[in-house]
């Protein structure tokens, strides 16, 4: 057992010896010229030339002091020396002088910008090794404090109590966007961002400027990378595949990146407990093109073509669940099947201009379009009863008495083309120790939606009515199925438990701004950064024939931040932030539980205010960091909703108030010689007031969380690694039928556990390139094949709960819907 617990947790690695950052610059003379030709060299036998405009990039080893000398005929030398990590660009513009020396010799180390505002930055290459059902960028931000989802089937993330649609996602300063009718982690695919095109990532858990957008809850803001040189990397695995090339022109002025991504849930969902015919397909297209003119204008396009087809023919269903005293089992049969399909189109172009080294304008046009179709027909003949648990009995196992018994009939034929424009322009200006950020933003948001959806209950021939009456609608003509009602041999009518009807379409017009001011200053001889910004955003929405259905909001959110590194002998800083956050409604917040839009609902809005430390200190002669915070926020006009695997339901009625408050700790550092690895903890309590009846648990109310990331290597076979990611999350509510009372549905899932662990033997890397046999291999610049375990003790999760009802005894049974079991999966990468 032991043995087993340290391969575990001790066997294999991601070296980041490889890693790599970046300094670049423009080399003038005394006045101010360019100078073309200068050679700019580092000890560590890398070079390279300005060119003729001056401008310089050269790649250095990530972890390492390095000395830099930049050289021209006639001119004095300078030299200098760095220390950044892993994908750190640092920008250094010297003046070359005839007969004075500049600098002789300047160390780099110094607070970054993103210890000062609080972004954890996360690395690429663990991104991508990281052992995770649904894997990117998503799966190793679960592990943060404060991050959390019980759903491995899903890309959607929780944060500080918000829900999913409270996140914002950028690539390169460009905001992606979701499908709107997903319901199920098993509908979403691939996530937005393509972690091979990846060169860094930064997250905030809250409490971020006022440059980012209008949501609630977080911002991760992805970089896509600039090639350096021609390169293809790709991956296989049971589950699926990915290809990405990248090139660069001669004249270095064009680069460009093709990602192509295909995925197969089959391997995952055939192992549920649901016996089904079950073809869950994504894959897409994207492409990152940059082109410089000149040294001060460039302009880039992303664009991305993505497909997810999921198509479903269910056969039977058995769960087994309540207790050991009282254990239960669901069984159903299904006839029907079930079609669905989103196709997006996203493209965007982002061109930046640098009149001199201290000015940025950057203007950015980007455009989503979105088509959904969700197509069901099901009838589920179902019966609930106690199971026999006499071991030995010849019934054991089998359902012994019925405790409930029927037959339910979902229907949808549900529809959305959505288009999404945006037009931006954002500008930066240093000036000494002074930033200033600012940016005007216009929207529009075309929303076309038709939606149908209705459920019959039946039980002994008998058509049972939903006990909320918000839920009932009488059925129309519309609708073959629903008839006369005086067809009924009782002239009675035949009414659906529920009926959704709504066709809108709606256009949502937005002009968003922004402005803020950072600088850095001393208090005696401590080190200080300030930063005060604003937001604000107005909206209307009209209707297909340009009309206005709604009066103009307008938000303004201020906020700042201070940060403090005191000049103390140990290595601390102090982060107080605080301000107005304000998420004004997107189409899926207008539309209420029986899909009509509600115009006028107003902004959410949240008071945030969170302080937190960073410590940084040698623990076994090396590097490591422990990240305290403790937040609170309080909500007003809050928009609540109902949560059905990952399909939210907006009520759409800002009726509650609510408020979030916790504790974040993580510490994060070599704890095995070259690797990062980490270990969070986050306590978070929220709860929200409906209409003052009292506060009551949200659907998030994830109250502790315990996440650890953990690489190691084999001493005695460095190239054999190991990737370890480990979640430990209390139950979140167990959520409620749809527009049912939530007050009375307040009970509890079981916890979620969760252990994924991967190993991988490197074949070949990239510094060594040697293989003693498949010689043909060293053709390759990595190789290496892997094996990942999911869900390594085979733990039984569940996302949420089906509610089966039962007419005679009118009682609900909450009947947990389960995730994925165990599961091996196969993976081989390779680059070029």
């Amino acid at each position: 057992m032991k043995t087993t617990l340290f391969l575990i947790l001790s066997l294999f690695t991601l070296s980041i010896y490889a890693q790599t950052a970046e300094v670049k610059g423009i080399v003038l003379d005394e006045f101010n010229n360019p100078i073309n030709g200068a050679e700019v060299v580092s000890d560590t036998n890398t070079g390279t030339q300005t060119d003729a405009n001056g401008v310089y990039l050269l790649a250095i080893p990530a972890n390492k002091q390095v000395t830099i000398t930049i050289n021209y005929t006639g001119l004095k030398k300078v030299s200098f020396q760095v220390l950044l990590k892993p994908n750190q660009q640092y920008e250094f513009n010297p003046v070359l002088k005839t007969d004075v020396e500049q600098i002789s010799e300047v160390v780099i180390t110094g607070t970054s910008r993103k210890d000062v505002e609080g972004i954890v930055n996360l690395d690429p290459k663990t991104i991508r090794n990281t052992p995770s059902a649904n894997a990117g960028v998503e799966g190793l931000l679960k592990t943060l404090p404060g991050v959390s989802n019980n759903n491995e089937l899903s890309t959607q993330y929780n944060v500080r109590g918000g829900n999913f649609d409270e996140n914002l996602v950028y690539v390169n300063e460009i905001e992606v966007y979701r499908p709107f009718l997903i319901r199920s982690g098993q509908q979403e695919g691939l996530s937005f961002v393509n972690t091979d095109l990846v060169s860094n990532v930064d997250f905030s858990a809250g409490g971020f400027q006022a440059k980012y957008g209008d949501k609630l809850s977080s911002v991760l803001d992805v970089t896509y990378k600039t090639p350096k040189k021609l390169g293809a990397r790709a991956e296989l695995s049971l589950l699926g595949g990915s290809l990405a090339l990248q090139g660069i022109s001669k004249d270095a002025n064009t680069t460009a990146m093709l990602g192509l991504r295909y995925r197969d849930n089959s391997l995952l969902v055939d192992a549920r407990d649901t016996n089904s015919n079950f073809r869950p397909r994504f894959g897409d297209i994207q492409t990152y093109i940059t082109h410089n003119f000149s040294s001060k204008f460039a302009l880039s396009f992303l664009g991305n073509v993505a497909i997810n087809l999921y198509d479903l023919e269910p056969i039977s269903r058995r769960t087994n669940f309540g207790t050991l005293d009282s254990p239960r089992a669901l069984t159903v049969v299904y006839d029907g099947q079930e079609n669905d399909r989103y196709q997006t189109l996203f493209g965007a172009f982002k061109g930046t201009y640098k009149p001199n080294k201290d000015l940025s304008l950057r203007l950015i046009a980007s455009g989503y379009h979105t088509q959904e179709q969700e197509y069901f027909d099901f009838l589920a003949q179902y019966r609930v009863g106690k199971v026999n648990a006499a071991i030995g009995s010849d019934s054991f196992g089998e359902i012994e008495s019925i405790e409930g018994i029927g037959a339910q009939i979902s229907h949808a034929r549900n529809d959305l083309d959505a288009l999404i424009f945006n037009i931006e322009h954002r500008g930066t200006y240093t000036k000494n120790d002074n930033q200033f950020d600012w940016g005007l933003k216009y929207t529009n948001e075309n929303v076309r939606d038709r939606v149908r959806e209705y459920e019959f209950v039946d039980n002994s021939g008998f058509f049972v009515a939903s006990p909320f009456k918000e839920q009932i609608v009488d059925p129309t003509p519309e609708d073959p199925l629903d008839g006369d009602p005086r067809d009924n041999r009782n002239d009675r009518r035949i009414i659906p438990f529920s009926n959704v009807r709504a066709k809108n379409e709606i256009s949502i017009h937005r002009l968003s701004n922004y402005a803020q001011w950072s600088k850095k200053i001393f208090i005696n001889d401590h080190k200080a950064w300030l930063n005060a910004g604003i937001r604000s955003q107005q909206w209307q929405i009209t209707n297909s024939a340009g009309k206005a259905i709604s009066k103009r909001q307008i938000t303004v959110s201020p906020r700042a931040q201070f940060t403090i590194k005191p000049n103390w002998k140990k290595d601390m800083l102090f982060r107080l932030s605080t301000g107005l956050y304000h998420q004004p409604p997107f189409y899926r917040e207008l539309r209420d539980s029986l899909g009509t839009v509600v115009p006028n609902v107003k902004a959410q809005q949240s008071f945030h205010i969170s302080l937190s430390n960073d410590y940084s200190f040698k623990m076994w002669d090396r590097a490591f960091k422990l990240t305290s915070e403790v937040y609170y926020k309080k909500l007003s006009d809050v928009n609540t909703y109902t949560l059905e695997n990952v399909r939210i339901r907006y009520r759409a009625n800002n009726n509650a108030e609510a408020f979030a408050q916790g504790l974040d700790l993580r510490i994060n550092g070599e704890f095995v010689p070259g690797t990062e690895s980490w270990f969070s903890f986050g306590y978070l309590r929220t709860e929200e007031n409906l209409d003052n009846r009292g506060y009551i648990a949200r659907p998030t109310d994830q109250r502790l969380k315990f996440g650890v990331l953990f690489q190691d290597y084999v001493k005695s076979i460095p190239n054999l690694k190991m990737y370890l990611n480990l979640v430990y999350q209390t139950g979140l509510p167990g959520g409620s039928p749809s527009s049912a009372d939530p007050y009375k549905f307040q009970s509890r899932l079981n916890d979620y556990r969760r252990v994924d662990v991967g190993t991988s033997y490197v074949i070949v890397d990239g510094e060594k390139k040697k293989a003693k046999t498949l010689r043909f291999l060293n053709n390759f610049e990595t190789f290496e094949i892997g094996i990942e375990v999911f869900n390594l003790f085979n733990l039984q999760n569940s996302i949420t709960n089906t509610f089966v009802r039962d007419a005679n005894s009118l009682r609900e049974f909450a009947v947990p819907n389960f995730l994925t079991p165990r599961l091996l999966n196969v993976k081989l990468r390779m680059s070029l």
